[in-house]
């Protein structure tokens, strides 16, 4: 069994005035080559399909043409909801879409109601099992208890997300023995998530709702399936040094963040022994994106040799942070200036103030529309003297508020 594991593609995504329409087709038109090269028995989307829960129209088209073309193709594909989906907006088309061999879980049910299996692409055969969770919202897993402190409802969260794995592993054993009989082979089990594991790090572009206060979910509590596929961090990482246990990361960059990283989707192949390979196949940088921080007097060089990443095609989209003479009123219009001739387009310019706390956006002029709720809440929390289980216990409160605002059915704050 050869799956294809990819998330976080956040179709619909709106960076900077800037549309990823065109960037999120060619990707598409990339994926099915890779399918048909290699042989793909099913993809995987690991949650974030789209970047808001009322994506617009455009977003909606190429999410259907994805699922027409790999059914064209023979292959199957496994829809999951992540953060951003708005779980009315996946479920609207279940019953369409599964006579397409899309199966789509956009919310947690019963335990069996999880537990699907995945043809091989020729024998139209269970090739797998998977244990397919998505996104798991609070109100869904656990009641808030009046008195509780913030570690309680950690730990609360985190009990119930773990309790809810093993109940649907345990239904995946027992539907792959039940299938044993017939077969006379044993499948292999995937498990999926969307949320952040121990030792993970979050890009700009990855919105918080509980993941944040919960801060990472135990390696140790996933339930021992022959492959994990995992979704919600935007780098691709093996997790905790586990060979099974994986993000794939979002296939383009969805931050300037996130310009430099190696974009990636997985192919997994498995057998009645279990996992035998994961091997990473390379997603071509399609939209360039840079960052360039320096003095003005630098800026030009360092433009100019970012640029070369630029074309008539796809210009680079860049990002400017001045680390002085940010004094200047006519900024802007000297660095509009140095890219005039160069194919690229100046998305953001920002200022760097000297003694800005660590890890904080540092900038002058920075508007809220380039912030969620959960960065202006962090800058304002960093401002105050606190006792760090005081800021802990903040950090918590804010975001069940936030969870608490979330129109029922949608994936964002």
């Amino acid at each position: 069994m050869r799956i294809l594991h990819t998330s976080d593609w956040h179709l619909g995504q709106h960076f900077l005035g800037k549309s990823r329409q065109a960037e999120h087709a060619a990707l598409i038109d990339w994926l099915l080559e890779q399918v048909h090269a290699h042989a793909v028995d099913a993809v995987l989307i690991a949650g974030d399909i789209f970047d808001t829960g009322a994506p617009p129209s455009y977003a909606r088209e190429l999410y259907s043409q994805l699922v027409v073309r790999l059914h064209a193709a023979g292959t199957g594909l496994l829809l999951l909801g992540g953060n951003h989906d708005s779980v009315a907006v996946l479920e609207e088309n279940r019953a369409l879409l599964a006579r397409l061999d899309t199966p789509v879980v956009a919310a947690v049910g019963e335990p069996a109601s999880h537990v699907l299996e995945l043809a091989l692409r020729h024998a139209r055969e269970p090739g797998c099992i998977v244990c397919a969770l998505p996104f798991m919202r609070p109100r869904d897993l656990v009641q808030s208890q009046a008195g509780q402190s913030a570690e309680q409802k950690q730990r609360d969260l985190q009990e119930a997300i773990a309790g809810c794995y093993a109940a649907v592993y345990q239904a995946a054993l027992q539907r792959r023995d039940a299938l044993a009989a017939t077969l006379g082979r044993r499948l292999p089990i995937i498990a999926t998530g969307h949320l952040a594991t121990v030792g993970t790090s979050r890009s700009e572009s990855v919105r918080e709702i509980y993941v944040g206060s919960l801060q990472a979910f135990p390696t140790a509590a996933f339930p021992p399936a022959d492959y994990v596929a995992l979704g919600h961090i935007h780098q691709p990482l093996q997790v905790g040094g586990l060979a099974h246990i994986r993000y794939s990361g979002a296939p383009i960059a969805l931050g300037f963040d996130e310009a430099h990283q190696d974009k990636q989707v997985l192919l997994v192949d498995l057998d009645e022994q279990g996992l035998q390979a994961v091997t990473p196949l390379a997603v071509p940088c399609f939209q360039p994106l840079a960052s360039v921080s320096a003095s003005l007097a630098q800026l030009p060089a360092l433009i100019a040799a970012a640029a070369q990443a630029g074309s008539a095609e796809w210009p680079l989209w860049l990002e400017v942070v001045v680390t002085q003479d940010d004094y200047l009123p006519d900024l802007g219009r000297r660095i509009e200036d140095i890219t005039r001739d160069l194919p690229v387009e100046l998305l953001r310019v920002r200022r760097q103030r000297a003694g800005a706390a660590p890890g904080m956006p540092a900038q002058a002029g920075e508007s809220l529309n380039e912030l969620s709720p959960e960065q202006v809440f962090a800058q304002r929390l960093a401002q105050e003297t606190l006792e760090p289980g005081m800021a802990q216990a903040l950090s918590l409160r804010h975001a069940q508020i936030l969870a608490s605002l979330t129109v029922p059915g949608e994936g964002g704050a």
